[in-house]
């Protein structure tokens, strides 16, 4: 790749702020030896796998909040392009539309526009990890019984993101140049929601439908999760 991500990408436009490990912390040091096994050029599908000796819930945390660090900033940087004209429904092509729920504004799956979509989606997100009861810093403190479940339905909603972008603003992305990194970052979180079966195969239908040549990824349907 010619650029380096800080040329391609405009770290003034993530979406939402971005979430930081703190130094000194067992998470900190995974999500370095992460970034060096993602700078040593090492295959992807041997990247995501589980160091020896390391605990699986927090090798999933550090990636679910890398990932929401990285695709806040891939949306942010084509949000621009993303408007309530434009993109009326939150939707991945003619067949795909994706309906907001939480538990607290919109009890019932709604209808919103994409943008609407994406800003409730990225706070809730960030809620999330910022949450000590779900996503613990403190030493000795466990994660919850639920705690993978809550990841599959991040990383859940975080592929819709994808599914958005590649198909409706894949040539904006194209157009400032990111179009190398996005794929790697797709790959990376592809092979990684497919080592720890994190996401229903049913959910990458709409990227493999689509038929995107520019994705160098072999699609094999994942096993449902756990």
């Amino acid at each position: 790749m010619a650029l380096c991500l800080n040329q391609v990408f405009n770290k003034d436009k993530t979406f939402r702020p971005r979430k930081k490990f703190d130094p000194g912390t067992q998470r900190f040091e995974l999500y370095k030896k992460a970034q060096a096994s993602l700078k040593s050029g090492l295959d992807l599908k041997t990247v995501v796998q589980l160091p020896p000796g390391e605990n699986i819930n927090d090798w999933i945390a550090v990636h679910v909040v890398d990932f929401f660090n990285r695709i806040n900033l891939i949306y942010g940087t084509i949000s621009e392009f993303c408007t309530e004209k434009s993109c009326p429904i939150m939707s991945g092509g003619l067949k795909y539309e994706y309906r907001w729920q939480d538990d607290h504004k919109y009890k019932r799956p709604t209808k919103l526009s994409a943008p609407q979509y994406m800003c409730m989606l990225m706070e809730w997100i960030e809620m999330l990890i910022n949450n000590e009861d779900i996503f613990p810093t403190r030493i000795g403190i466990p994660f919850p019984k639920n705690f993978q479940q809550v990841c599959t339905k991040i990383l859940t909603r975080l592929f819709r993101v994808f599914v958005h972008v590649y198909i409706h603003h894949f040539d904006s992305i194209i157009s400032v140049g990111a179009e190398a990194h996005v794929n790697t970052c797709y790959k990376h979180f592809y092979y990684f929601i497919r080592e720890f079966s994190l996401i229903d195969h049913r959910e990458l239908e709409p990227l493999v439908r689509s038929c995107l040549c520019h994705l160098a990824v072999k699609f094999t349907p994942l096993p449902s999760p756990h």
